[in-house]
């Protein structure tokens, strides 16, 4: 049995309603069954399923359109079900992260029936979990129909209320450092691959990240050692050591030369790339007049988000959501009710005639 979702209810209960249907990357079928149901019920939208996700389109016929994106998915529950409203928060899994976003788009779904701007309302699952699982790229890749009419994007993400524009790049990759393996009772017979990587840690302590000024915003780059693997046995001095770095670079950087970066940084170590995806850049000149209705400060966001998926469809994007995005991910989590309201007064008086 679907669960029944009242979209006409206050955006503090549709957000709780949502909290509590648990929705795990990979798990979000109930989810989306039930959001898919109550749009289908809105007779002025046209509803699409692929996979767990639901997109819906109004065909007013409008000159622009505009996109409103948010992931339905959660990372795992921390005894943080069901939710609760506590000192006017909400509390609870995904809440901040990003069912209260969720909850200010369906509210507009049902609510703006006759907007100035057609819409396409797009609510996706895995964005938790590797990329190719990303419903918004499932969507690209095999319905690019539903977005490329787009002229521009605002994905839900948790920004404190505000506009965070654009998102870094992240590139992960390994410096693979080599030695000579050999016994340790006859150590001096060998290279210890852990002891000669100690300049690679060095090198990266010392790194100072550029600081990156698109539009009038200041993205800050960084370079960090996430992991170090050496060894096979407790007796063998080990014959290589891997330093596993993940890079955040400004949008204004290719991947490639993100890329090309890292390995000018240790050109006497193999160096090899696992990862790379790149940013999206702010794209204030075609977003001012919705920056202006939003009526907030643009900051650069400092991370990475699903934005750079539609700055690879040409669609210009910002981020714009609900609660602190510090607070994602964890055992605490919530969403002040103020943003909740905040958010959707600002997105319906845009949409509104």
């Amino acid at each position: 049995m679907t669960l029944a979702l009242d979209l006409a209810s206050d955006v503090v209960a549709l957000t709780r309603a949502l909290v509590d249907v648990p929705s795990e990357s990979g798990a979000e079928a109930p989810l989306a069954d039930a959001v898919e149901a109550a749009l289908r019920a809105l007779p002025h939208l046209t509803v699409h399923r692929i996979g767990n996700s639901v997109v819906a389109r109004t065909e007013l016929g409008r000159p622009q359109r505009a996109v409103l994106a948010g992931h339905l998915d959660t990372v795992p529950a921390a005894g943080n079900l069901p939710s609760a409203l506590r000192d006017d928060r909400v509390h609870g899994l995904g809440a901040c992260d990003m069912k209260g976003g969720v909850a200010v788009a369906l509210r507009l779904a049902a609510g703006v029936p006759a907007p100035t701007r057609d819409l396409t309302y797009v609510f996706y699952e895995c964005e938790e979990v590797e990329g190719d699982r990303n419903g918004l790229h499932r969507i690209a890749a095999h319905r690019p129909d539903l977005l490329e009419d787009a002229d521009l994007a605002i994905l839900m993400e948790p920004s404190d209320a505000g506009i965070e524009a654009g998102c870094q790049g992240v590139l992960t990759a390994d410096i693979v450092v080599r030695g000579e393996r050999a016994h340790t009772a006859r150590s001096w017979k060998g290279v210890n691959a852990a002891h000669v990587a100690a300049p690679v840690l060095q090198r990266l302590h010392d790194h100072t990240p550029e600081r990156v000024v698109i539009d009038g915003l200041e993205y800050r780059e960084g370079l960090s050692a996430v992991a170090v693997r050496a060894g096979v046995a407790g007796n063998v001095v080990p014959d290589e050591c891997v330093i596993t770095v993940n890079s955040r670079f400004a949008p204004s950087r290719s991947a490639e030369e993100a890329e090309a970066y890292i390995r000018n940084l240790f050109p006497e170590y193999e160096v090899q790339v696992t990862e790379v995806v790149p940013g999206a850049l702010p794209g204030l000149a075609r977003l001012g007049g919705l920056v202006a209705a939003l009526g907030a400060t643009p900051r650069p966001k400092l991370g990475w988000t699903d934005v750079a998926r539609f700055a690879a469809l040409g669609t210009p994007a910002l981020n714009y959501g609900p609660g602190d995005p510090t607070l994602a991910h964890t055992a605490g989590e919530y969403v002040p009710v103020d943003h909740l309201r905040t958010c959707e007064e600002h997105l319906r008086r845009w949409l509104s005639p």
